[in-house]
């Protein structure tokens, strides 16, 4: 059996249980062009075709007249469109009987910025930094921000309140930003799963990433903007008191369907928060920190590295022959990036939003930042790192 009849063969196992497992529910609606933005499907508003509809296990797609009927059997309680080049809006919505999605036309989408931003870490101390922040987006006026994982200040090892609270103000924030936020699952976004310090049970209904999927939606989707393929990857995973970089088989099987229903072979950009590949953690020991956890962890049997993910090789799999120039990552508060050569791949990591403003490390100075690309005709044509340049509040 070759490695891909293997991997397709456990999905289907994934899918047999989860048919046996899972509660159905038929949900219906349409997808269509809100040109006076009521959020009403009027009479001269049409319907838009072929789009992607899922609720992160099950796929569909629209019909000619825009409409959708799916069977969903998956108990994260949301469903999503993958958003199509030409158009933004809400892209999920909480699971009901009917969700209709009202999009808006963007105009061409040939030639634009978009920004990756990373460890924005919202707290009180923060919010002199996400006004500067969005000061620069005012001025550079992206398309869209990506913001890849760690969005709050901690709710790994908080009590529910603490964790709540941080999340609520980082929806405030974004909030206040003037173009689309598309935001991802860091380690600081699992609830409670440091239960040695959050005192928090495993039992709890927002434990883990359930409180990210409370208060943001899908931790993981897709959305297409001028012509390229946008993908966040959840590539949290965590076993006992320790998360670590992964990408669970079930996501994956998600994502093979989801490209599978894409129209055409557009390339694909990922996005998430612990690293595919990291340069800066060659200069770093592994060590038994006695707050923060081992850098390694065994899992399944197998010794992983914690904050790079270990499942690059599937990702790659499913991706197939879409082309794959760019793998964006945070989680190292360092501006960096690595290729191998042949492959096709920059796996780029930006800075950190979060305080301090600048340090050094091993002799490099690093600084708080994010990074603009900019893209013309499908095709990433430049990047700059932008430093935040705001002095440090004090701690």
């Amino acid at each position: 059996m070759n490695k891909r009849a293997g991997y397709l063969g456990i999905i289907a196992c994934i899918f047999f249980h989860l048919s046996l497992t899972a509660q159905q529910r038929v949900v219906h609606g349409t997808v269509f062009i809100d040109a006076n933005g009521n959020g009403k499907q009027d009479a001269q508003e049409a319907g838009i075709s072929n789009v992607v509809v899922s609720d992160q296990n099950q796929v569909t797609l629209t019909d000619a007249n825009g409409s959708y009927s799916l069977t969903s059997d998956f108990p994260y309680q949301t469903i999503q469109i993958v958003l199509p080049n030409g158009y933004l809006g809400q892209f999920w919505h909480p699971l009901e009987n009917q969700v209709n999605f009202p999009l808006k036309a963007t105009g061409s989408q040939d030639h634009f910025v978009f920004i990756h931003a990373s460890d924005c870490h919202v707290d009180s101390l923060n919010l002199p930094r996400m006004a500067r922040f969005r000061t620069l987006l005012d001025s550079i006026q992206p398309a869209f921000v990506l913001m890849s994982g760690d969005l709050v200040r901690d709710a790994l090892r908080v009590p529910e309140q603490v964790a709540r609270g941080y999340f609520e103000l980082y929806k405030e924030q974004i909030g206040l930003i003037s173009c689309p936020v598309f935001s991802g699952v860091g380690n600081h976004e699992l609830f409670g799963i440091e239960r040695d310090k959050s005192l928090v049970s495993s039992d709890h209904p927002l434990y883990g990433k359930n409180m990210y999927r409370y208060y943001l939606g899908p931790d993981y989707y897709a959305f297409n903007f001028g012509g390229i393929h946008f993908v966040s990857v959840d590539a949290m995973e965590y076993q006992n008191l320790y998360y670590y970089g992964g990408i669970d088989t079930l996501q994956l099987s998600w994502l093979n369907r989801e490209l599978a229903a894409t129209e055409g072979n557009p390339p694909v950009i990922t996005f998430n928060h612990i690293p595919l590949v990291s340069p800066g953690f060659s200069f770093q020991a592994y060590d038994e920190d006695d707050y923060y956890g081992p850098s390694l962890l065994r899992v399944d049997g197998r010794l992983r590295h914690r904050h790079i993910v270990a499942d690059y090789d599937a990702l790659r799999l499913v991706i197939g022959a879409h082309p794959y120039p760019l793998a964006l990552s945070g989680h190292y508060h360092a501006a960096q990036s690595a290729s191998y050569e042949l492959s096709g791949t920059q796996f780029r990591q930006t800075s950190a939003l979060t305080r301090p403003d600048r340090f050094t490390f091993h002799g490099f100075e690093i600084r708080s930042g994010f990074t603009v690309y900019e893209v013309m005709k499908g095709e990433i044509i430049r990047s700059t790192f932008v430093p935040l340049n705001l002095p440090d509040t004090p701690k």
